[in-house]
């Protein structure tokens, strides 16, 4: 007989198991043997393939990374541990404005085209705060700039991810700018412009004054902002061409009268019956004197304003349509930089009034905003306002990344195929959504009304300097017209292209950009039309086929529910225009982290936490499993508050699990233990093996659903009856009190749990569930099976139930602390008032009790009265000093 605890030879208890250092220790042992490496020698059946979101590479990480990427790891882990194959890759998306604009912040620098390549530039040492002092560098000293720096900021990145226990196959990243990707994007760009997805046109579209470029309309955003109405007359054309004003004026409403240089007609609903006897007449325009044309369209709001709306070339994207639709003349007056044209527009220096051009010239080169209150008051002395001006709050649509309202402005800009101006497209899309298992599934609805409400197509070309550039020339005229119709191509072998750089076969380098010769297309390309190809760029798509065909489709695809309209659904539209399918098989979507007052956590807003902080393994930090436990416990597609104090019970939970765990394994239990059911003939152990069965099925079941954090609470639920009910009530059978046998069903029931429970807990919290492994097991605990129901073969739940004998022992324990006195105080006597049942799994488990207990007297006592067993008559033994 065994009279106390004992290790066995093959076990290497820690004399104190701490959390301190297990992150840096094991992250370190994965990378140098590779555990989380993908094997190329394998079939597409076996792979389990993820296209993980390439975070934005401009500045640092925040807290609500930390979160989402979590909730994938989680699903990797996972799923390496039922024997896939997991291809876990990893990307930077160094590409876009925020890479630029954080360059320009940082070193103190702005892009100048125009300025020559200087080898040698250093950035200043002390960079200037007021943008209008940074220093102005070439376009190719800018992109230096910023791959410089955004390399730095992804070496922070990945030691972040690897702090927080991302099994990442690091073998496997990439980054979005590099010549790899950039010779991908414009390869797919290439595929799309033969095919007629994509085309170039010149056209009115949604501008950002702040970065100079336009937008598309998945970038766009409401904000509200103060405004005015102003209440303008325009009257009737008289004889000569001026304002009638003897007859009654036409009233609009306008939030914008800086636009009255640009209006080309007034539009009513032609059901308007105020307005029948105005359709097809004309009227003048106030203080410019240009003559407009009434007009009716379905699009006009009869009870918005006065009923009629001024039409300007363009004051919005309805104004966009009245233009197409009606076939209205172009006098756009807004330029690029946000100002008013600073020539006096053909249209008003031609009108009948005479001081047109002198009433423009104050107004010439202001910013709109400026221009909308001097308009203002111009007309209020030339009496052309009815009415007091209204102030108000209205949205004002703004690109997501942008300090000012959006105008409209005429460009020629490349546009891809999405099915805004496709009926049979947009099914088509729309149906591909439908082959894709949605995490949840309400969020599909998210997607198809995006895809419903398309009103344009997907507009990718990019005013900017870093990006990858559109890989195409221009051949010019005589005149140095380009002729857009019929552009160079380059061939496959000569990706990636830089066309401002590089010259097109055929043609020398002195005659770019002179009559007869060539021009390179200045613009890149959107930072999403290189990302919705993040499949085909980590899959080898035209430059590895043999990985690609592993790996594509992709099995999942995490990320945020907030950009389904932007990242998820320009990915299936281009799996669907390259590649004749969708990009993959599953979809998760993560909600948002809250901060205290349930805002949504951003760096745009201030309130983001740093994750550093957190994750830290000493205080005020709580470690990498406390803080993956937080985001665990959080299910997909809600937003989750941040709470401090989920990590805390995560650290406890992490704590507790290595002191259990010595505990167990310090009674003589190991490795040989496992599943060595032949030895298990308790009662109580055969119960608690049957409760482990069914808590392995529920935890599978949640995670085959992408239910990880259900997965979490079934395994924490169990794992917390294991320590407080079952380790307690045979920690002295365990130690040998009741002879060799019952000690021998004890020690393989721990052995057993214990084994299934740190496979349980591997996916959510890698770091102490491996430190254990360790302690009794060779090799990584990630690299072995997730446990099955089927390896239970013991477990009886006939003859006792743990939760019963468990309410029984807390019954005893209540009444001492009732009594209060110690738990360890010895029961003189005690009698237990239950069912024939329960009474039966307390004669079952009665040595494990009476131990657990320190009862010395015990009465079972049939009571079919009793709905809950009841301990009464409780007579303590007197202690002895």
């Amino acid at each position: 007989m065994n009279n106390g605890p004992s290790t066995h030879d093959s076990v290497h208890l820690p004399d104190k198991p701490a959390l301190e250092g297990l992150s840096e220790k094991w992250d370190a042992k994965w990378s140098e043997e590779q555990v989380y490496a993908f094997d190329r020698n394998t079939t597409r059946e076996e792979v389990y393939a993820i296209d993980t979101p390439p975070p934005t590479a401009s500045g640092s990480l925040h807290v609500g990374h930390v979160f989402s990427y979590t909730h994938t790891d989680v699903m990797a882990r996972y799923m390496r541990m039922t024997g896939k194959n997991v291809f876990y890759p990893m990307g930077w998306d160094d590409n876009g404005l925020p890479t630029e604009r954080r360059v320009q912040n940082y070193y103190g620098v702005k892009c100048e085209p125009s300025l020559p390549y200087d080898p040698d530039f250093t950035p200043p040492e002390k960079p200037a705060k007021n943008p209008r002092d940074f220093v102005a560098v070439s376009r190719l000293n800018f992109i230096e700039l910023c791959e410089k720096l955004s390399a730095e900021d992804e070496k922070v990145f990945e030691q972040l991810f690897r702090s927080v226990g991302l099994s990442v196959d690091w073998n496997y990243s990439y980054r979005t700018i590099d010549d790899k990707s950039r010779a991908v994007s414009q390869r797919a760009f290439l595929h799309d412009l033969k095919a007629g997805q994509a085309y170039s046109q010149d056209a009115p579209t949604m501008w950002d004054v702040t970065f100079g470029t336009a937008v598309a309309q998945a970038e766009l955003e409401d904000r509200e902002k103060e405004g005015a109405y102003h209440k303008v007359k325009f009257f009737p054309t008289g004889p000569d061409g001026l304002a009638d004003t003897t007859r009654e004026p036409v009233v609009i409403l306008t939030s914008r009268p800086e636009l009255i240089p640009a209006v080309v007609a007034l539009v009513a609903h032609p059901d308007d019956e105020r307005y029948q006897g105005l359709f097809g007449s004309t009227v003048v325009s106030p203080l410019f004197g240009v003559e407009v044309e009434v007009k009716a369209h379905e699009l006009a709001k009869s009870d918005k304003g006065t009923g009629i709306a001024m039409v300007c070339t363009f004051g919005d994207l309805t104004d966009v349509t009245w233009w197409r639709e009606l076939d209205l003349p172009t006098r756009a007056v807004v330029t690029r930089d946000g100002r008013l044209s600073r020539e006096v527009p053909e249209w008003i220096a031609n009108s009948a009034k005479p001081d047109a051009a002198e009433v423009y010239g104050k107004l010439a080169g202001k910013t709109t905003f400026t221009a909308r209150k001097e308009i203002a008051e111009l007309l209020e002395e030339s009496g052309d306002l009815t009415g007091p001006i209204e102030q108000i709050t209205h949205p004002v649509p703004f690109y997501e990344k942008g300090d000012k309202p959006l105008e409209v402005v005429t460009s020629r800009q490349w546009y891809i195929r999405n099915g805004g101006r496709s009926a049979e497209l947009r099914d088509a899309l729309i149906a591909r959504g439908r082959e894709i298992d949605w995490h949840p599934a309400f969020m599909r609805s998210r997607y198809e009304n995006w895809v419903e409400g398309l009103s344009g197509d997907w507009l990718v070309s990019r005013q900017r300097y870093f990006g990858v550039p559109i890989p195409l020339w221009y051949r010019l005229d005589g005149q140095g017209q380009p002729d857009y119709d019929d552009p160079i191509v380059p061939r496959n072998d000569q990706l990636p292209v830089d066309p401002q750089a590089h010259t097109p076969e055929g043609y020398r380098d002195e005659q770019r950009d002179q009559p007869g010769g060539f021009t390179g297309d200045p613009d890149v390309l959107d930072t999403w039309a290189t990302s919705s190809l993040t499949p085909q760029l980590i899959g080898g798509w035209s430059t590895d086929d043999n990985l690609f065909n592993k790996v594509f489709p992709f099995d999942l695809r995490p990320q945020g529910h907030d950009i389904i309209r932007t990242w998820l659904f320009s990915t299936v539209v281009r799996a669907n225009s390259i590649n004749g399918s969708i990009p993959w098989t599953n979809t998760a979507l993560s909600g948002w982290i809250l901060d205290p007052d349930r805002k949504k956590m951003s760096k745009s807003k201030g309130n983001v936490v740093v994750p550093s902080d957190i994750i830290a393994e000493t205080k005020p930090g709580f470690g990498p499993d406390a803080v993956r436990y937080w985001a665990a416990s959080a299910r997909l597609g809600g937003d989750t508050a941040y709470d401090v104090s989920q990590m805390q019970i995560g650290r406890r939970l992490a704590m507790k699990l290595l002191n259990a765990s010595k505990f167990a394994l310090a009674q003589g239990v190991h490795a040989g233990h496992v599943q060595d059911f032949a030895h298990v003939t308790h009662p109580l152990d055969q119960a608690f093996l049957a409760k482990l069965r069914a808590t392995i099925e529920q935890a599978g079941a949640y995670f085959a659903e992408y239910d990880y954090a259900h997965a979490l609470r079934v395994t924490e639920s169990f794992f917390w009856e294991f320590t407080d009910d079952y380790v307690e009530l045979v920690k002295d059978r365990s130690y040998g009190a009741q002879g060799e046998q019952a000690q021998l069903s004890a020690h393989v029931t721990l052995a057993t749990a214990l084994d299934a429970l740190l496979r349980l807990f591997a996916p959510f919290m890698p770091f102490v569930t491996e430190e254990v492994w360790s302690w009794w097991h060779n090799g990584s605990i990630h690299r072995t099976t997730w446990p099955s129901a089927t390896e239970i073969t013991a477990g009886d739940t006939s003859g006792v139930d743990l939760e019963t004998i468990a309410t029984i022992l807390a019954e005893v324990r209540r009444a001492k602390t009732e009594a209060k006195v110690s738990q360890k105080t010895e029961v003189a006597s005690a009698t237990l008032r239950a069912t024939a049942a329960v009474v039966a799994m307390a004669e079952a488990a009665r040595g494990d009790l009476e131990a657990a207990g320190r009862i010395r007297g015990w009465e079972l006592t049939v009571d079919d009265a009793q709905t809950e067993p009841t301990v009464t008559d409780i007579e303590f033994a007197v202690e002895e000093k």
